[in-house]
C-alpha cells in the first residue's frame, strides 16, 4: 500500500508537473484533431493509477473524450483472446512501420499488417473479435472496456461514430486492399464500423489511468479486482505499446521516455509501468507525428526526472513510492 506521506509526495510531484506544462507547449501544436479541438486547448488532464487503487488527479481529468487509437490496444488483447497468440500473430505482426499510423503499407514477407497499432493493423485486430455481427462485436468492445477502466458508464459516442464513418474512405480502401491481398476476412463495412466504434468510446484522463493501471497489474482491476484480461496476454500487449504505440516517433519515446504507451488523435496517451502504476494523459493540440504536444513533454519529463524509464536504474527513481521497486515486492494476484 502507498503510505500517506509517499501519496501526498506523488501528489505534489503530479501537480507541478501539470501546472508546469499547463503553461508551455503552445508553439508545437501543428494540429489538432478534429480542428474544432482547437477550442479545447486549454484543456489539460493528468491522472495515475497506482495497482493498489491508490490514485492521483491534476487538471481536467472529469472531462470526456474519444478514445480514437488508444483504442487499439484493448482491442488487440480481445482479439489475442478470440483467437489465442499464434493465430493472431499470423494475421498482424508486432514490427514498427517507421511509418505514420494511416499508410497503405504491409510487412511483405509476412503477409500481414506490420502492428496492431497502425490502422491496418488495428482494423484486421477488429475483425478478429469474436461475434455474429457488428453489434455483438461492439456489445463484447464495450463491455470489455467497461471492466478495464471499472466504469460500467462507458458508451461509444453516436455523434463522433457518425462523424467518423463520414470521413472514412481511406479505412475502408485499406480493408479492401487487405481483402483483395487476403489479408482480412468478412464484411469491410462491418469491420469498419467495428473499428470506428471502438475508436469513438468516451472516456476521461481518470478512467484511462485505470486502464492503464489494469494493465499494470497483469489484467486485473485495481479497483474492481475483475480480470480484463488473462495474464498471458499482458506480455505481448505492454511489449507492442513499446515498440508500436507512439506512430512514427515510436523509436524515439522509447528510448527517451521508456515507459510502455499509446497515443491517439484526440490528444491522450495512456502509460503502463507494469507491476507499478498506469497514466492517463488530455492535452489537444497535437505535434507532426500526431502525439499530444503536452502529453509526450510532460512523459519526458516524468521519465527523465523521475526515473522512470523501464531501463533507468532504480537507484535513479524519486516518484514517491510508485516506482522505487524492491526485491520484497509481493507478486501481483492472478
Amino acid at each position: 500500500m502507498v503510505a500517506v506521506g509517499e501519496r501526498e509526495l506523488v501528489r505534489q510531484q503530479l501537480d507541478e508537473l501539470h501546472e508546469k506544462y499547463r503553461l508551455t507547449g503552445e508553439d508545437e501544436v501543428v494540429s489538432f484533431y478534429p480542428p474544432e479541438a482547437e477550442a479545447d486547448r486549454h484543456l489539460f488532464g493528468l491522472a495515475g493509477t497506482n495497482v493498489d487503487g491508490t490514485q492521483w488527479q491534476a487538471g481536467d481529468c472529469s472531462v470526456a473524450f474519444p478514445l480514437h487509437s488508444v483504442s487499439k490496444v484493448f482491442t488487440y488483447g480481445l482479439a489475442l483472446e478470440d483467437n489465442g497468440t499464434e493465430e493472431t500473430l499470423r494475421r498482424v505482426g508486432v514490427e514498427p512501420s517507421g511509418d505514420p499510423f494511416n499508410s497503405i503499407t504491409f510487412d511483405e514477407v509476412h503477409h500481414r499488417p506490420h502492428n496492431p497499432m497502425i490502422n491496418a493493423g488495428a482494423l484486421v485486430a477488429a475483425s478478429l473479435v469474436a461475434g455474429k455481427d457488428v453489434d455483438e462485436k461492439v456489445d463484447r468492445i464495450l463491455e470489455r472496456y467497461r471492466v478495464y477502466a471499472g466504469n460500467p458508464e462507458l458508451a461509444v459516442d453516436q455523434r463522433i461514430l457518425r462523424q467518423q464513418l463520414r470521413s472514412n474512405d481511406r479505412n475502408l480502401g485499406l480493408c479492401y486492399i487487405m481483402r483483395s491481398l487476403g489479408m482480412i476476412d468478412g464484411d469491410i463495412e462491418e469491420v469498419v464500423e467495428t473499428y470506428l466504434s471502438a475508436c469513438s468510446i468516451t472516456v476521461t484522463a481518470a478512467d484511462l489511468s485505470v486502464m492503464g493501471a489494469t494493465l499494470a497489474k497483469g489484467g486485473i482491476n485495481p479497483f474492481t479486482g475483475e480480470r480484463a484480461v488473462a495474464r498471458e496476454h499482458v506480455r505481448s500487449i505492454v511489449s507492442v505499446m513499446m515498440s508500436c504505440g507512439m506512430y512514427d516517433a515510436a523509436g524515439q519515446w522509447a528510448n527517451e521516455v521508456g515507459i510502455p504507451a499509446k497515443s491517439g488523435v484526440s490528444g491522450d496517451i495512456v502509460c503502463v509501468l507494469p507491476r507499478y502504476f498506469g497514466f492517463g494523459v488530455y492535452s489537444p493540440g497535437l505535434d507532426e507525428h500526431g502525439n499530444s504536444v503536452r502529453g509526450v513533454n510532460l512523459c519526458r519529463e516524468l521519465s527523465a526526472t523521475f526515473g522512470l524509464h523501464v531501463f533507468a536504474d532504480p537507484a535513479d527513481s524519486r516518484f514517491g513510492r510508485v516506482a522505487q521497486p524492491t526485491e520484497a515486492s509481493a507478486p501481483i494476484e492472478g
